[in-house]
């Protein structure tokens, strides 16, 4: 370990990204996190199909073809059985991260995307169309946990000088995800009457290679250590991800952080509402999470068909732009990979959901004027991907980077639990409540969007701290000043005034 010659302090070291850490982050995000976007838009473009196919199977079963209410709930059970499976695999995310572990959760949770995989797959020789409805249920309950887990697992992995940037890593995998679904979409290439099936099949193959290929990869040594009090095997583990032999000040940080929760225990959800230490990083992540969702991202491109229409993109042509607007997506997530740790989690949060509120102001204009006025379209078109480049940077990345720095190890999972279901259960009131919203203000939906985008930025400007750069400790400790309570550090009470110098003394050594 490094000297400091003049204070004879350990001074701290830089985490690097090795092969061990760059491939374990790889192949998590692109076997779970990839699956969750990919599910997200893999039925919009064969939609028509799908459809027809609903119409010819009742059609064939009880001689009469479909009414078309009864056609129009079928589907919208389809899209939203999605965002419900998410809400219930949200649910199952501390009972599987506590007793299988951060890795064993995720190998576990292929199986609800292998067999929903072949679900969909057979449904067309199967002829039923409640198969479908089933595997998207199933694969909800995949997405809902991946999109937990993932962030989780690569958290607890990152030394904490590249937290930020792993952080991201899910999220640039779900936005990759997106794309390749509008991209096998197109009509010439899966999105027609016969490779439907074979497009809603594909999602098992990343399922495949993730059970094949991260066994090989070690468990989070936090939770070896802190849950599972197995010092070896997180030793060993933290040597094969830092590519180095000492590891020893990242240990002590370790011990420390469990030193500070032996009082307090595996938190349930429960415990974890009614505990003031908790209470405003657990008022953070929600908020955080129904802005992301509640900020109007699935009502823009809901809309941006009509857009690209009006603005005079032929109909055939739309696909592609909607394959632009998805590439623009991807392209902002992996900018903001590389800004994150520069520029901060608060100041992406806080430039994202301002580009989002001033975009869907500008967008209600433009769509209240586009009939009255020639050039208006291409406002609207040039605010889709305003917006799409202000979410791609903040709202989207980085709630799951913060609920993974604002709690500690026995926090955590119960945390991501609540920050899951209300994500889940956002999603899923948008897809059921903004068809009503637009039928009724048309245009002027976006009003709200753009109240909820400000909402969440006067919060976070208020109430969110930078934790760029921070240990976990640090962080409960910059809370615990506003939660008004003393850190426990084993019997020990630090006070508030006192701790933040024992506490910089203990953890600056360390590389989390």
């Amino acid at each position: 370990m490094a000297e400091n010659e003049e204070s004879g302090k350990p001074v701290e070291r830089r985490g690097r990204l090795t092969a061990v850490l760059v491939l374990a982050t790889l192949i998590s995000a692109f076997g779970s996190s990839f699956q969750y976007g990919y599910n997200v838009a893999v039925i919009n473009s064969p939609s028509p199909f799908m459809q027809q196919f609903y119409n010819a199977t009742y059609l064939e079963r009880y001689g009469r073809p479909m009414e078309e209410n009864l056609l129009t709930l079928l589907w919208s059970l389809s899209v939203s059985m999605y965002p419900l499976g998410g809400f219930f695999g949200s649910l199952m995310v501390a009972p599987l991260v506590n007793k299988l572990g951060r890795k064993g959760t995720l190998l576990f949770n292929n199986i609800f995307s292998i067999a929903p995989a072949v679900m969909m797959g057979v449904s067309e020789i199967a002829k039923s169309y409640e198969i479908i409805i089933a595997a998207r249920f199933i694969v909800g309950i995949c997405a809902g946990l991946s999109s937990n887990v993932v962030p989780m697992y690569l958290g607890e992995l990152a030394p904490k000088n590249l937290r930020g940037a792993l952080g991201i890593i899910p999220q640039l995998f779900i936005t990759i995800g997106i794309l390749s679904a509008q991209v096998l979409g197109i009509r010439h290439i899966l999105g027609n009457s016969t490779g439907w099936t074979l497009m809603l099949g594909i999602t098992g193959i990343p399922a495949l290679i993730e059970l094949l290929l991260l066994p090989f990869f070690p468990e989070s040594p936090r939770y070896m250590l802190i849950q599972r009090g197995d010092e070896k095997t997180a030793k060993k583990a933290l040597q094969r991800l830092r590519g180095s032999e000492d590891v020893d000040a990242e240990l002590s940080e370790m011990r420390l952080e469990d030193q500070s929760e032996r009082a307090e225990g595996h938190l349930s959800v429960l415990s974890l509402l009614s505990q003031r230490s908790l209470r405003w990083q657990l008022v953070s992540i929600i908020v955080m999470n129904m802005g992301q969702q509640l900020s109007g991202v699935n009502a823009i491109y809901y809309y941006a068909d009509s857009i690209y229409a009006t603005a005079g993109v032929k109909q055939n042509d739309i696909q592609y732009v909607t394959v632009g607007t998805g590439a623009v997506n991807v392209f902002m997530t992996i900018a903001a990979v590389f800004i994150v740790e520069a520029s901060g989690r608060r100041l992406l949060l806080l430039c994202g959901f301002g580009i989002c509120c001033v975009a869907c102001v500008l967008l209600t204009v433009a769509l209240t004027f586009q009939e009255s006025v020639t050039w208006m379209p291409y406002i609207s078109i040039a605010c889709v991907i305003i917006y799409v480049i202000g979410h791609a940077i903040g709202p989207s990345p980085i709630p799951y980077v913060v609920t993974t720095e604002m709690f500690r190890q026995s926090a955590r999972p119960a945390a991501f639990m609540v920050a899951g279901s209300v994500h889940w259960l956002s999603n899923f009131t948008v897809g059921l409540v903004f068809p009503f919203l637009e039928r009724g203000l048309g245009s002027y939906s976006f009003i709200i969007f753009t109240f909820i985008c400000l909402v969440t930025l006067i919060y976070i400007w208020l109430v969110v701290p930078e934790t760029k750069n921070k240990t976990f400790l640090e962080i409960c400790q910059m809370f615990a000043k506003r939660n008004k309570v003393e850190l426990k550090l084993g019997d020990t009470d630090l006070p508030l005034k006192e701790s933040k110098e024992s506490l910089e003394d203990a953890v600056r050594v360390t590389a989390f």
